[in-house]
């Protein structure tokens, strides 16, 4: 495990990509990890070299007793950069890593050649900080863990993406007291409005608009008017958005940092859709028929092709309201109710074959779709279900 040194703590970092690739440093939120970016990782990595740490307190990091400042997290930030022998990297962080982010580029700004604060403010609400800092001190991050996932994320992505959220909460739960009350501290006494017109990075302002904990009209704003050329990028979601919509928040930190390279932003955001597409295409249908697919592609379908990668598999598949379950059984009820019995078959082989749903689940969908659909085409779903069901057993059982 990569560690690096800095002020009496061991900071855990790694590095992901090709080393020909700009780099992009990612801070995390207070509660949480590195692993908070692993949603938004694969959207990243075809244009950037990531490098991702643990703040001082979370994670593998060390958590030394006593309060945190934002200079002091800021200095991490940079030893991790110079343990990764980076001299200057594009910074994004969420929320508490925003702030570090901004601070970083106020103090070294030779290493930041653009910077991107998400779902951050120049300024909190001291005495919620103090509130917050004792109610852990009293019954540790557990106390504060169902309130903390009202602000990380939105209602509708609590009620569908519990695999997820469970995850955040528990590394919330198990955090170092100490580490969280260290950087607590420093959101406490945080105050970069008068500063902030120092920054002279590209800067990136990202919010979300379901944000209760940092809501940009009252905290993201603030950063925009305050740093020389800043502009703003809001997705929907809510606080830790690089979780809730990882697709759109890599796409808006790509784009950024391929205008800062004179890039063009509508060819690479169209592209980095496509990406996105076929991340989501590949978890839903598989490898093998994806490749297939894009083997057979044609001049003449390969438009369409990318057409449908981008919009319906890059910007429907990746809405957070629904998981790829949900979507996956209204699939299977609308092609089954319109007689689309191609991709019907296609959806329940790759269903099955991944885990995307079980049997019983695809019987009482299709008991469903005789309700509202019609017998007649419940019974050929059954029917062309059964002898995907069939041929999927004979694969898996081998020859005789």
């Amino acid at each position: 495990m990569p560690f690096a040194t800095h002020a009496g703590a061991r900071l855990y970092w790694r590095v992901d990509g090709q080393s020909s690739r700009p780099p992009l440093l990612l801070l995390n939120s207070i509660g949480t990890d590195m692993g908070s970016w692993d949603r938004a990782l694969p959207y990243l990595l075809p244009r950037a070299r990531v490098v991702r740490m643990d703040a001082r307190g979370h994670g593998a990091s060390d958590a030394p007793v006593g309060e945190y400042t934002l200079e002091l997290l800021a200095g991490d930030a940079a030893a991790v950069l110079d343990a990764a022998q980076i001299g200057a990297a594009t910074v994004c962080g969420v929320s508490l890593g925003g702030a570090i982010a901004m601070r970083l580029a106020l103090d070294a700004p030779e290493r930041v050649v653009g910077l991107i604060p998400a779902c951050a403010s120049p300024r909190m609400d001291a005495e919620a900080w103090r509130a917050r800092i004792a109610a852990v001190r009293s019954g540790g991050t557990a106390a504060i863990a169902d309130a903390a996932m009202v602000r990380y994320f939105s209602p509708a992505f609590l009620a569908t993406n519990a695999d997820i959220t469970e995850g955040v909460r528990s590394a919330l739960i198990a955090q170092s007291v100490e580490g969280y009350v260290g950087c607590a501290a420093a959101l406490r006494d945080m105050d970069l409005v008068a500063t902030l017109g120092g920054v002279r990075a590209p800067t990136l302002v990202i919010g979300a608009t379901l944000d209760v904990s940092t809501p940009f009209p009252d905290h993201g704003r603030r950063i925009v008017e305050s740093i020389p050329g800043a502009r703003a990028a809001i997705l929907e979601g809510s606080h830790l958005a690089q979780v809730e919509q990882p697709a759109a928040f890599a796409a808006a930190v790509v784009e950024f940092m391929c205008a800062m390279d004179g890039g063009k932003a509508t060819e690479t955001a169209a592209d980095l859709l496509y990406e996105t597409g076929l991340i989501n295409r590949r978890k839903v249908l598989g490898d093998a028929w994806v490749d297939q697919s894009l083997a057979e592609r044609t001049p003449f379908n390969a438009d369409f092709q990318a057409m449908i990668t981008r919009i319906a598999w890059g910007e429907i598949w990746g809405r957070p309201g629904l998981d790829h379950r949900t979507r996956r059984l209204l699939v299977l009820a609308i092609t089954a109710a319109l007689g689309r019995w191609e991709e019907f078959r296609l959806h329940v082989r790759a269903g099955l074959e991944q885990g995307g749903f079980t049997e019983i689940e695809l019987k009482e969908t299709l008991m469903q779709t005789a309700i509202y659909a019609g017998v007649p085409a419940a019974n050929t779903a059954f029917a062309e279900a059964g002898s995907v069901i069939a041929n999927l057993r004979r694969a898996s059982s081998g020859p005789d």
